[in-house]
C-alpha cells in the first residue's frame, strides 16, 4: 500500500497553482481537495491552457516527468489526484 499524501502537500500544490496561474483573489484554503480543478464547483476557474501551465509547474517543481496526455488529464483532475501522483512519483523514485 503506498503512501499517502499530506495536507503539507496539498497546501503546496495550491500554493504553487495559485502562483503559476497569478490567481490572487482565491484563498488556497477555499479549493476543495476533491473538488475536480476544471469545473464550475471549484473556487478556481481554470481553462485547457491552465492545465498546461499547471503540468509545467508541476513538473519543474516535483522534478517528475507527464509525457501522456491522458495521463495528464488524469493527474490534474484535483488536488487529491495531483499529490497522490507527487506522492507516488516520490516514493518509486
Amino acid at each position: 500500500m503506498g503512501i499517502e499524501p499530506n495536507d503539507e502537500l496539498k497546501l503546496e500544490i495550491k500554493n504553487l497553482i495559485m502562483l503559476t496561474l497569478n490567481i490572487t483573489d482565491v484563498d488556497p484554503t477555499e479549493v476543495d481537495d476533491d473538488e475536480p480543478l476544471f469545473g464550475s464547483k471549484n473556487a478556481l476557474t481554470l481553462d485547457s491552457v491552465d492545465g498546461i501551465e499547471i503540468i509545467m509547474a508541476l513538473q519543474r517543481k516535483y522534478n517528475v516527468r507527464i509525457n501522456d496526455q491522458n495521463l495528464a488529464r488524469h493527474i490534474i483532475q484535483s488536488i487529491n489526484s495531483i499529490a497522490e501522483f507527487i506522492t507516488r512519483e516520490k516514493t518509486t523514485s
